[in-house]
């Protein structure tokens, strides 16, 4: 599996990215992904999965609504509207073990290279 993400830059609150975490071999068609993010001197934190077919979504208490994840045979995205400057922080994507939607990190044994997303007030 390569991951690679994409899709972050520098926006200013109430404005919308779009990241994209692609897999250049498309291997993660049957696995569950998810995306996190870590900020500055904070810990990695979870912020949404799907499974594998699409089926199942979950996503953090602080971003349900404003952010929606899906995902093809080769890509998945993370649809971010409304962002808050506390949404600031490096996003993974990352690749599960199994087919689920999961909210554990140690559940996941692939990880892209990050793409910050920077949100000014």
């Amino acid at each position: 599996v390569q991951l690679q993400a994409s899709g972050g830059g520098l926006v200013q609150a109430g404005d919308s990215l779009r990241l994209s975490c692609a897999d250049s071999r498309r291997t993660f068609s049957n696995n569950g992904v998810g995306w996190f993010r870590q900020a500055p001197g904070k810990e990695r934190m979870f912020v949404a999965a799907i499974n594998w077919r699409g089926g199942d979504k979950k996503y953090a208490d602080f971003v349900k609504g404003r952010f929606t994840i899906s995902r093809d045979l080769s890509t998945v995205n993370l649809q971010m509207n409304s962002l808050i400057p506390e949404d600031t922080a490096t996003y993974y994507c990352a690749v599960a073990r199994s087919s689920s939607a999961t909210t554990d990190s140690h559940r996941y044994n692939y990880w892209g290279q990050g793409t910050l997303v920077t949100v000014s007030s």
